[in-house]
């Protein structure tokens, strides 16, 4: 039989235990947040140290699309565009500022900083990590990045029905972009309707999903006639 005091000394160690497992747990997590964000960071250095093209500068802005998830930098859709093209492409992120979850880097964000004086087309991608954000929110990110842009030539590319994405929400997604890319006056491309072939996450094309994608887009860039592009 074990004593009051054996008692009272056994239930101590058990809470500085479970303390320490807690605050291990919650440090862990948090660290791998702090690592998770920086490889994503990382790999999006990565793709922009990749300048493709000859010509005006285009200048991308996008998510893991951008980036070409999963596979090489030189496979991502971008390379297909025409112009010397420049890539700010971050994994998760989106219009909205809480899109991603390593904090605000919404696309009107980084165009700040990515854009230069010379820039003759912004192509801007992405929806697919705004599905679960609030309409009110996707539209406040869209038109922050248009006030950022000015009036410089945009195209925005809307989000390919990704089977890892509920089909619903990437069309109320592309409804949404479509509306506000015409309040804007700004060219729009929707890629629902787009067959991409994709990795096994079921989220990310592979090479030829992307290869599909980039001509899709340079098709319509073309197709705008931007000087020089």
């Amino acid at each position: 039989m074990v004593g009051p005091g054996r008692r009272r000394v056994t239930l101590g160690v058990l809470a500085v235990v479970l303390t320490a497992a807690v605050s291990l747990t919650v440090w862990a997590r948090a660290g791998a947040r702090g690592d998770h964000c920086g490889a994503v960071r990382e790999r999006a250095d990565a793709r922009a140290a990749l300048v493709t093209g000859s010509g005006p500068e285009v200048l991308v802005i996008g998510d893991s699309y951008a980036v070409g998830a999963g596979l090489r930098p030189d496979q991502s859709w971008p390379v297909r565009l025409p112009g010397r093209v420049r890539v700010d492409g971050f994994s998760g992120s989106g219009f909205s500022a809480a899109a991603s979850g390593c904090g605000d880097v919404s696309y009107a964000v980084r165009a700040r900083s990515a854009l230069r004086p010379g820039t003759a087309l912004v192509v801007v991608e992405g929806g697919l990590n705004d599905y679960d954000q609030p309409i009110a929110a996707l539209a406040a990110g869209f038109d922050r990045l248009m006030g950022v842009l000015e009036d410089r030539p945009v195209l925005v590319v809307g989000p390919p029905p990704a089977p890892e994405r509920p089909a619903g929400t990437v069309r109320a997604v592309d409804a949404e972009l479509a509306r506000l890319a015409a309040a804007h006056a700004t060219p729009y491309l929707s890629l629902v309707g787009v067959e991409l072939t994709y990795q096994r996450d079921r989220l990310h094309p592979d090479a030829a999903g992307q290869r599909v994608f980039g001509e899709a887009v340079a098709d319509r860039v073309r197709a705008l006639g931007v000087p020089g592009v």
